[in-house]
């Protein structure tokens, strides 16, 4: 069966991946976010919505990094957040011990594997290991240090920056154990996340796709 592919947009904005994150079976919204979005997101992803705020932040998509299995969060993150997450999805939490706050422009995940920024020291790199319960191996995509921002993957696919090196992808293949595919969202934006939101059942992208970038998400992401 082929995955649905949804156009979508935020507080009119096509930048979905900057205040959303999600996995197979939540998916974390801004508190506050009126009760009808919240009812179409849940709908499209076939998903738990879980209001929340990071560091008291709706910016949640650079603030968090998920799969199944875990969740990392910004140092900056308060512990009533922690808990409410921890309470509402019985999953394992935890702060990142770095100074790079950003950590989901930094990671990348699935049940598989992680991909993390060369940026982090061992410490990190074990607290994201232990937490998301996956292997981590640190990377760089097109010479940029945001591995996060530069990948959006599931446990059925990945997307990738366009100027992609054959070396990085084969990285991914490794570490993901999906196909990724280069590409662009929102009309040609390079960072991928930013306009990206998806788990094993559905995606929604930006609503400035364009129709080839939709062609190419399709193809990354078929069954």
């Amino acid at each position: 069966m082929t995955i649905g592919i949804h156009l979508f947009d935020i507080y009119r904005s096509a930048n979905i991946g900057i205040f959303l994150k999600t996995n197979d079976d939540f998916c974390f919204v801004p508190r506050g976010l009126a009760i009808t979005k919240q009812e179409k997101i849940s709908s499209l992803l076939q998903t738990e919505t879980v209001p929340i705020s990071i560091a008291g932040s709706r910016l949640l998509g650079p603030l968090m990094a998920i799969n199944n299995k875990g969740v990392i969060l910004s140092r900056l993150a308060e512990d009533e957040e922690i808990e409410t997450i921890k309470s509402v999805t019985g999953l394992k939490v935890g702060r990142l011990p770095s100074r790079f706050t950003s950590v989901g422009n930094l990671i990348t995940a699935n049940d598989n594997g992680a991909l993390i920024s060369d940026v982090f020291g061992e410490e990190s790199r074990e607290t994201i290991e232990s937490v998301l319960q996956v292997p981590a191996k640190k990377l760089r995509i097109a010479n940029y240090i945001q591995v996060g921002a530069m990948i959006s993957s599931t446990n059925a696919g990945a997307v990738v920056h366009p100027t992609t090196s054959e070396s990085e992808l084969n990285h991914i293949r490794s570490s993901l154990k999906v196909e990724p595919e280069p590409a662009t969202i929102n009309g040609g934006v390079p960072f991928v996340s930013s306009g990206f939101l998806g788990n094993s059942k559905s995606i929604l992208v930006g609503n400035q796709t364009r129709g080839g970038e939709l062609v190419i998400i399709g193809r990354a992401f078929s069954p």
